[in-house]
């Protein structure tokens, strides 16, 4: 099985997110740190919308969802704790915290949601929590490349695929534009 993509912000589920956005980039364009493109796939994913944290992650800016015309982005999520993406997973094998005795906190330091996402155990051992959302901060600052972020399988929206049609349908009136526990892998 191929791994899901990470998507932006308070993306749809994946298979309600492929059914509703019709990869008009309006997303890409409201990024000011240009970290959403679309995949570059020949599969079902083409073109569809992604984030990749070890390229460019996701600095929760919440520009993204209010301007999705089709609702694949749920428009009321605007509160970074909300956006929902995945999560990031602390590789101890390659973590200079678990290895060499070098304490980092990089990770840490640089999380949008420190203190609540990222957490210093001890008080000096990077360990994510449930709050983590994934945008991949912690992953694209790593020096060692010891984070991975995985988009959550098991991710749906709060608002159904009914709800996203009723939204979409309103908006076409309108004439104006839609304006914890620990994660840590030992691999």
């Amino acid at each position: 099985m191929a791994q899901k993509l990470l998507r932006p912000p308070g993306a749809a589920s994946e298979k309600e997110f492929l059914a509703l956005c019709i990869q008009c980039g309006q997303c890409m364009a409201a990024c000011p740190h240009n970290s959403i493109k679309p995949h570059r796939s020949f599969n079902k994913n083409r073109h569809s919308m992604e984030i990749e944290p070890a390229k460019t992650p996701c600095y929760l800016c919440m520009k993204c969802p209010p301007v999705c015309p089709t609702s694949a982005l749920n428009e009321k999520c605007t509160d970074m704790r909300q956006a929902n993406m995945g999560q990031a997973y602390i590789l101890e094998k390659h973590c200079h915290n678990f290895n060499n005795g070098v304490m980092c906190s990089t990770c840490y330091d640089r999380c949008p949601l420190r203190g609540h996402a990222m957490v210093l155990e001890l008080g000096f051992i990077p360990r994510h929590t449930d709050a983590c959302v994934g945008c991949g901060v912690c992953e694209y600052v790593c020096p060692v490349n010891a984070i991975v972020t995985i988009a959550s399988p098991s991710f749906e929206s709060d608002i159904s695929q009914e709800e996203n049609l009723k939204r979409k349908s309103e908006r076409n009136k309108n004439t104006t534009p839609p304006t914890g526990a620990l994660k840590t892998l030992t691999t």
